[in-house]
């Protein structure tokens, strides 16, 4: 029996394109892998407080901390080594995350803040290293070669370089683009796109998850 750790960022229940892709991953791994475990961690609805990464590191380094107002430094730690636990014990990742501002949300970068907390994740060999990860990205407008906004996406490429080339982690993509183009003035004749982005999107996802699942199976057998 293999465990998914889904991770949800969107600020949005309804209409959200990032927790329908995750949706999709997820019920097409569990078509899969009938008894696999799914533990969700929604960092949108329960976002983890961002002053527990400063009052950690400052204190790892013994210096005060300039904090003013913050989680006292028991629960911070009690904090990050929950998630750690968690992230370490699962066998594949699914996250969630849409783009803001051209980057990740700020809830993601505080719980990767906190998982790198633990050295041993960062500091090689890393304990997840080879293990699957899917990520599911929603973005807006379009960054493709050859738009207007190509380079503007600073999210992927940071996701990329933590999950791939720190922690060594095996990652598929499933993106969908132009997602506010139904909602957004001006955007009108990029609607067909982005339902077709969308839809690529979903079809990726839904085979993300059945060959993560496929392959988690195969190794336990």
């Amino acid at each position: 029996m293999s465990t998914l750790l889904r991770v949800d960022a969107s600020i949005r229940l309804d209409g959200s394109v990032s927790r329908a892709l995750a949706d999709s991953a997820e019920a097409a791994w569990l078509a899969e892998h009938p008894d696999g475990v799914v533990v969700r961690r929604d960092l949108g609805r329960h976002p983890l407080p961002a002053t527990a990464w400063p009052i950690l590191v400052t204190t790892e380094l013994g210096v005060e901390s300039i904090l003013d107002d913050g989680v006292p430094l028991q629960e911070a730690k009690a904090i990050a080594a929950e998630l750690q636990a968690e992230f370490r014990e699962a066998d594949a990742l699914l996250l969630a995350a849409p783009m803001y501002n051209y980057g990740i949300p700020q809830h993601i970068k505080t719980w990767i803040d906190l998982l790198m907390v633990d050295r041993e994740l960062v500091h090689g060999p890393s304990p997840v290293a080879g293990r699957p990860a899917i990520f599911v990205l929603s973005r807006g407008g379009g960054y493709a070669p050859g738009t207007p906004k190509y380079g503007w996406d600073h999210a992927t490429a940071y996701l990329e370089r933590i999950f791939g080339d720190v922690l060594g982690m095996n990652i598929r993509s499933s993106v969908a683009e132009l997602t506010l183009a139904p909602v957004t003035p001006g955007m009108e004749q990029l609607i067909e796109a982005a339902k077709e982005s969308e839809s690529k999107a979903h079809a990726d996802a839904r085979n993300h998850g059945t060959v993560v699942a496929r392959e988690l199976i195969g190794d336990a057998a």
